[in-house]
């Protein structure tokens, strides 16, 4: 038989495509949002209510599950808080085993400074007495184009550092893997890259000369990222995220590339050509 999977994250890029394939290859699933009317309309999906806050909904709808697949919630101050009281749920709704998304780098002391809430993370889950699998995620590959913003620039201190970010697609075709046969991936680590470690110089020369779209790197102190992205008025904790994006390119150690795509899905991960081009 087949393990009965929850799935959060389905509105989203990662869950949603990990949603569909499952649904593709036949898997029954529950999926877990927010909000019912945004789940995607899957054969063979039911659809549950619950935040990840909220431990009373959160057991409710995980109930009957063996295996859950924990997308990394929102950014937020309290988001390992959160991510507690979910995981707590999951233990007292009978889930055996939790697939979560973490970050390559993930640490106490990790230069991004949300790879110390993942590290958190995983560290509860540790302690929580459920099976678990980690996958490791590097940053989006999407995402990087759009760290330009409307000027074409990339605008950050990340030096000459390199990053092998890894394609959404390709996380979400590597958790479909595991949790078709997560007992063959318990209490696992997987480090998800992309095929090649790329500057943010590279990036933009690759994003010019594919799309047509002119776009530079153009690099900044640490000062002077914080003073450019005043005028926005976050919080102190997301702008220390957003420029620790950058100095965690910069520090080298978001620069290695691993083969676990190819390793579990059995084809290589998309590069930044092939994903500028698809899309």
């Amino acid at each position: 038989m087949n393990p009965r999977i929850a799935v959060t994250g389905s509105t989203g890029h990662v869950g949603g495509e990990a949603a569909r394939l499952l649904s593709d290859e036949g898997y029954e699933q529950k999926l877990i949002v927010r909000d019912p009317a945004r789940a995607p309309e899957l054969t063979g999906a039911s659809v549950a209510r619950a935040e990840y806050a909220d431990r009373k909904a959160a057991v409710e709808a995980l109930r009957g599950s063996e295996i859950l697949f924990m997308v990394s919630g929102a950014e937020a101050e309290d988001r390992v808080d959160q991510h507690r009281t979910f995981i707590d749920a999951a233990v007292e709704a009978g889930v055996q085993h939790i697939i979560y998304t973490s970050f390559l780098a993930a640490s106490p002391d990790a230069t991004f400074t949300l790879g110390r809430d993942h590290w958190a993370t995983e560290e509860y889950i540790r302690n929580s007495g459920l099976n678990y699998t980690f996958l490791r995620d590097n940053f989006y590959l999407d995402v990087l184009p759009l760290f330009a913003g409307d000027e074409g620039v990339l605008r950050g201190p990340a030096g000459n550092g390199r990053v092998s970010a890894v394609a959404r697609t390709d996380v979400a075709r590597t958790a479909v893997v595991v949790l078709k046969d997560p007992e063959a991936h318990s209490r696992r680590t997987y480090d998800l890259t992309g095929p090649e470690a790329l500057s943010l110089g590279e990036v933009a020369a690759t994003i010019t000369r594919v799309t047509g779209r002119e776009t530079r790197y153009e690099e900044e102190t640490v000062e002077e990222a914080y003073a450019s992205r005043a005028h926005y008025g976050a919080p102190g904790w997301q702008v220390d995220a957003w420029v620790s994006t950058y100095t965690a390119i910069a520090s080298g150690k978001l620069e290695r590339t691993t083969t676990a795509v190819r390793d579990l899905t059995g084809s290589e991960p998309i590069g930044l050509e092939e994903l500028l081009r698809r899309s």
